[in-house]
């Protein structure tokens, strides 16, 4: 499966500057992703060549090495090009995290199976993937039991147990999953492949929002998984490595929702100003919480880099300070929003009925809010 370098010379040649990744990026959005947000939001569809598009453009390959096809600018512009996506669709913001957030950890693995021939095919888009780490990321914060099992066996793992929902996933790709080592009290984090031996991916379930996610019930029975595809066992060090990042990129999906949220309240206001006026939330204090929220998360992002390093303490609990803002700004917007429409944003399929079930994703998505004001509770 190993990428050829003239694929990677192409990519990087793309990628000059930010600037021109989120120009590129745009163009691709007006063009290609706009016209099919509808259909992406009540029919399901999975916009699988917008996805494979903006790979070619560089939205997965920022926190990337150079060697490996990327352009090893960090989490900053990742960060980015989530928000920009989300600020249109954010069932498309979405994947393009769940994306990142698999290239996030093959970066930060020692694996060099997975660092030299898998990375730059998930960094350019040519493999496309997800992650399932929602159960351990509530397993570690105690709020479930881990649901996989990793028995060791001659050459890797055997895999037994269910994961109830994991996105942007395919019998063709890639996403990270974390299982317990049978008899010990150790960890281990992998990357599986949707059309692996003894993985069974079901779609039997249907959502008021993200249905064009390619979201599934992961059952793994007997299946086996090699030591070229562990990223991490015992993984504790290495959730370290992954977690600030992990956590931060998820801010880009708030930022955009509720940038679009200000924007469509600014336009209704050019016919209701008279009468919205007297709501709460109006556009101009939201942009400015909004763009308070953007300056300290891209601060952020600049701290954390490109990863294989573990950030401070203090670091780490504003990046979660971050994301629960972001849940908590994606709601207040598209409640406004909601309210600034009036009438017509009750009509169902409508860009406001939209934004505002977008919204209790934001906020319920792992880490969810909860989540977060435990975390940070324990913290304190």
């Amino acid at each position: 499966m190993q990428v050829s370098d003239t694929i990677i010379k192409q990519t990087q040649e793309k990628l000059l500057t930010d600037a021109a990744l989120m120009q590129n990026l745009k163009e691709a959005i007006t063009q290609k992703l706009a016209p099919n947000v509808t259909n992406i939001d009540l029919k399901g569809i999975y916009p699988e060549e917008f996805l494979r598009d903006i790979g070619s453009l560089g939205a997965y390959a920022q926190g990337v090495s150079t060697e490996y096809g990327g352009t090893g600018r960090g989490v900053l512009p990742a960060l980015k090009a989530i928000e920009i996506v989300s600020e249109t669709c954010l069932s498309t913001g979405f994947m393009t995290w769940c994306h990142n957030a698999c290239s996030w950890y093959l970066q930060n693995t020692d694996n060099p199976f997975l660092r030299e021939q898998i990375l730059p095919q998930v960094a350019t888009g040519k493999l496309l993937s997800g992650t399932g780490l929602s159960n351990p990321m509530k397993h570690f914060a105690g709020i479930e039991k881990i649901k996989i099992i990793a028995k060791p066996c001659e050459g890797g793992y055997i895999l037994n147990g269910t994961l109830p929902w994991v996105s942007n996933i395919g019998d063709q790709h890639l996403f990270g999953i974390s299982a317990q080592i049978e008899g010990t009290d150790n960890y281990l984090m992998a990357i599986a492949q949707g059309g692996m031996q003894g993985l069974e991916l079901k779609q039997d379930v249907h959502f008021i929002a993200l249905e064009g996610t390619n979201t599934f019930r992961c059952l793994f029975r007997n299946a086996f998984i090699s030591h070229d595809w562990v990223l991490a066992a015992p993984c504790d060090r290495y959730v370290e490595y992954i977690k600030a990042g992990f956590i931060l990129m998820q801010v880009g999906m708030g930022l955009g929702l509720a940038q679009n949220c200000i924007d469509l309240m600014r336009r209704l206001d050019r016919t209701k100003q008279h009468v919205n006026q007297y709501l709460d939330d109006r556009p101009d204090e939201m942009e400015c919480e909004l763009e308070t929220l953007r300056l300290k998360s891209y601060r952020l992002a600049e701290a954390i880099g490109h990863g294989r390093e573990i950030v401070s303490k203090e670091i780490l609990r504003e990046v979660i300070e971050s994301r629960a803002t972001a849940s908590e700004l994606s709601l207040r917007a598209s409640q406004s929003l909601m309210l600034h429409a009036g009438a017509i944003g009750y009509v169902h399929g409508s860009v406001y009925d939209r934004r505002l079930r977008e919204s209790y994703f934001v906020a319920m998505v792992t880490p969810a809010l909860k989540h977060l004001r435990k975390v940070l509770a324990s913290m304190s």
